[in-house]
């Protein structure tokens, strides 16, 4: 189980904390070409998003690998959980079935993490 959540928080974190850095890095005309979303959603919006992301990345890693509060890490995953359900009603609401994908392959990851930190943690 252990090797399982490591597996499956380190793919989270380097997605989220990519695409996290991305969102509180660039300009919106920079996130515009991989993220059309961006013009639906004020900019301080897409920072707070990308912040969380970020944030989420470094729960799911730094307190299960210092042994302080590790259950921040179950609660990082789920956070990731309600984020990827969040941005799924958002791209079907603007029609954009084709990208969908990702976000079902994110939500099943983190709803994974979520399950191997609860036998992990718990």
């Amino acid at each position: 189980m252990t090797v399982a959540y490591w597996i499956v928080a380190a793919l989270l974190a380097v997605f989220y904390g990519y695409a996290g850095g991305k969102k509180v890095l660039q300009a919106k005309e920079q996130l515009r070409p991989m993220m059309g979303w961006v013009d639906t959603i004020p900019m301080p919006a897409v920072r707070v998003i990308g912040t969380l992301e970020i944030l989420g990345a470094i729960g799911l890693v730094l307190p299960p690998l210092t042994g302080v509060a590790p259950w921040l890490a179950l609660v990082a995953a789920a956070g990731f959980v309600v984020l990827q359900v969040g941005a799924t009603a958002l791209h079907l609401s603007r029609g954009e079935r084709n990208v969908v994908g990702l976000n079902l392959v994110l939500v099943v990851l983190a709803a994974a993490a979520v399950w191997l930190a609860t036998v992990w943690v718990g």
